[in-house]
């Protein structure tokens, strides 16, 4: 594990960090010196059952490279759960200096066949997750004047995907709320940016390889390992990152990519007003050559990650 300073002195709990992207962020946090809190509840996928074991593992793994960390199993989507998640680093170390909100679930369906329990589960997981997380934290970050927020979104969100409404909503509900952390905390030196991840883990790992060009696909994505997200958020969670705010970067193998916001794209007048037949004939047909089309996240990232 190589080693360096850019998180020395810093605490940084990072949910969800029993596999995958978590585990690999983690494992780098703890190599720049910081003090970690392994969150895991050890759960499937789709978020059921529950097991100590992975979380333990990694702060076994963080101990063995010389570093510090201290295991939890706590759920994100209950509010007192996610609090005990910071008050563990608060109670173990003193102080929390980040947040990486990197636990997901999924429940993929086809919307017309999404139950309400496969909503309910993704949203509580990613979005009231992440808030209830954040919040825990926010009022110690407010009191010594400095924090960073690091959440995980998706291109599934920011751009769309098939069978995967609730989360997508999810997602890009999270750009929402990192967008609104940055600007009500930046007053107290705390900053809140999004990473949209391409790599392979078990949350992916249900693509379909019944052909050869979707086995192609699986191995391209096979090639975007975890620990190519994990630099990034160790430097967002970083003093080096001071003036990246309200960003959201989406990662690709060896590439990062800076993601557009929604801001006006043209628009249409008439000084008299509107009305639905004039929207008919006059501003759609103005407007329609900016149209979006509809998207999926493949479609836009259309060459071979490098």
């Amino acid at each position: 594990m190589p080693q360096g300073t850019m998180l020395e002195g810093k605490v940084v709990v990072v949910t969800g960090a029993g596999g995958g992207i978590g585990r690999d962020i983690a494992l780098q946090c703890a190599a720049q010196g910081a003090r970690v809190v392994v969150n895991d509840i050890g759960a499937s996928v789709s978020g059921e059952g529950g097991d100590a074991g992975p979380a333990q593992k990694v702060v076994a793994e963080i101990v063995a490279a010389g570093g510090q960390a201290v295991a939890n199993t706590d759920s994100v989507s209950e509010v007192a759960a996610a609090g005990r998640i910071i008050q563990t680093a608060m109670d173990t170390y003193g102080r929390i200096d980040g947040v990486v909100n990197n636990a997901g679930i999924l429940r993929d369906r086809f919307f017309h066949k999404m139950s309400l329990d496969e909503w309910d589960a993704v949203i509580k997981v990613h979005l009231y997750g992440a808030y209830y997380v954040s919040r825990a934290a926010a009022n110690h970050f407010k009191e010594q004047g400095s924090g960073a927020y690091v959440h995980m979104t998706s291109t599934s969100g920011l751009i769309g995907n098939f069978g995967q409404a609730n989360y997508a909503a999810a997602k890009l509900g999270i750009a929402a709320l990192s967008k609104s952390i940055a600007l009500d905390m930046m007053k107290f030196n705390v900053r809140s940016n999004c990473i949209a991840p391409f790599a392979w883990s078990r949350m992916i790992g249900s693509i379909p390889t019944d052909t050869p060009e979707q086995q192609a696909r699986v191995a391209k994505i096979q090639q975007m390992t975890p620990a190519k997200i994990a630099p990034i958020a160790v430097y967002l969670a970083s003093d080096a990152a001071k003036d990246v705010n309200g960003q959201i970067f989406a990662v690709r193998n060896n590439e990062i990519f800076l993601m557009s916001q929604p801001r006006p794209e043209r628009s249409v007048h008439r000084s008299e007003g509107w009305t639905a037949e004039t929207v008919a004939s006059h501003a759609m047909p103005a407007l329609k050559s900016g149209f979006y089309g509809l998207d999926r996240s493949g479609d836009v990232f259309t060459w071979d990650p490098i």
